[in-house]
């Protein structure tokens, strides 16, 4: 299971990558294993203001539809659109090419309640 250790993690599965006041947002891999071969993924929250833990879009896998929650408050300010086209970017590369979007964050502090690469271990074994 690869788990990147430069990254912060959620209880719910998504993993952020900060840089700035810029994070970028995708799914595990092992939720993306769990999930299965995913086929659409919808994000229409591109430009609106969320909070921790609202729902910004939501992942189609072949056997389930699940809801994807933002891991900090702010301005979601890109979608990934390669992902229209190709959503199984996010079964072979979700800590690459496979981020689902880009967050202007409001609450950088935030980030100080999610999880480490050992924590998240810790989480799904």
């Amino acid at each position: 299971m690869n788990i990147p250790e430069n990254l912060k993690f959620t209880k719910d599965h998504e993993w952020i990558s900060i840089d700035g006041d810029i994070a970028t947002v995708g799914i595990t891999d092992f939720a993306s294993s769990e999930l299965g071969d995913i086929v659409f993924i919808e994000v229409e929250t591109v430009d609106e203001n969320l909070d921790i833990e609202e729902s910004f879009g939501s992942i189609e896998a072949v056997k389930t539809v699940s809801e994807m929650f933002m891991p900090v408050s702010g301005l979601v300010v890109e979608f990934n659109e390669e992902l229209e086209d190709s959503p199984e970017l996010i079964n072979s590369d979700p800590y690459g090419k496979g981020w689902i979007i880009k967050i202007e964050m409001s609450k950088a502090d935030e980030v100080e309640g999610l999880m480490d690469a050992k924590a998240y271990l810790n989480l799904i074994s």
